[in-house]
């Protein structure tokens, strides 16, 4: 099946060259080393998560805070919440603008959600990140450059998938995210080498293709029936 991408799109973005240190510290951020903060919020929580790693590698920067907004970008409390907000923060303003334009160009042409092209949905992200930043790396927990599949997709397709992924390749489950998430999905970080990871995110992508093409395939009548 052809897959089509579904591009995210950015809602807000403002950065603080001083942060005022009662904000700092609720933040928790370190003085020392947090002195510029930027905050960005998008329609998609997981294209951003990526996008916000993607950043600590291009720039003297790091996550401070991220988080998704619970029922999703069509649930959203306002016109530029969307469905996520993401901080970074750095020593030095020009550091925090490098790293939100180096963030702003990951999720504009890199990352994305996907369906199967020519269908409604579901959308789902069956993202290979061949080598992490700082951020994701830390959540994990495995050392900065490893290789990681990052699948999620809605609560009985994530399951699907997740199950064909581990047949598929020899990875590691590295996080288990049990659905309903805030934005009601599921998924996993799957970490191996990147032949592995770039295996299970196909295996990922074709089970929840499968799903979406019949979702009543398991409700068959069995050979033998209680009575």
């Amino acid at each position: 099946m052809t897959l089509e991408a579904l591009r995210p799109k950015i809602l807000a973005c403002r950065q603080l060259d001083e942060l005022e240190p009662r904000l700092a510290k609720a933040l928790g951020l370190d003085p020392e080393r947090h002195v510029s903060a930027g905050f960005i919020t998008a329609d998609q929580d997981d294209a951003m998560y990526a996008a916000l790693d993607h950043a600590t590698k291009f720039a003297e920067v790091d996550v401070v805070y991220a988080k998704s907004f619970y029922a999703g970008a069509a649930h959203a409390s306002g016109p530029y919440s969307g469905e996520v907000l993401g901080v970074i923060a750095g020593p030095h303003p020009d550091e925090v603008r490098e790293g939100l334009w180096s963030l702003r160009q990951s999720l504009l042409e890199t990352f994305c959600f996907y369906k199967v092209e020519g269908t409604d949905g579901p959308a789902f992200f069956p993202q290979v990140i061949g080598n992490l930043g700082r951020y994701l790396s830390r959540e994990a927990g495995v050392e900065p450059g490893t290789a990681m599949a990052y699948l999620i997709a809605p609560p009985l397709e994530s399951q699907i998938g997740l199950d064909a992924a581990l047949k598929a390749a020899d990875v590691e489950m590295r996080k288990w995210f049990g659905p309903p998430t805030e934005t009601n999905y599921g998924g996993a970080y799957l970490t191996g080498a990147l032949h592995d990871v770039e295996a299970a995110a196909r295996a990922f992508s074709d089970a929840v293709s499968a799903v979406a093409a019949s979702p009543l395939a398991a409700l068959r009548r069995p050979e033998r029936e209680r009575h």
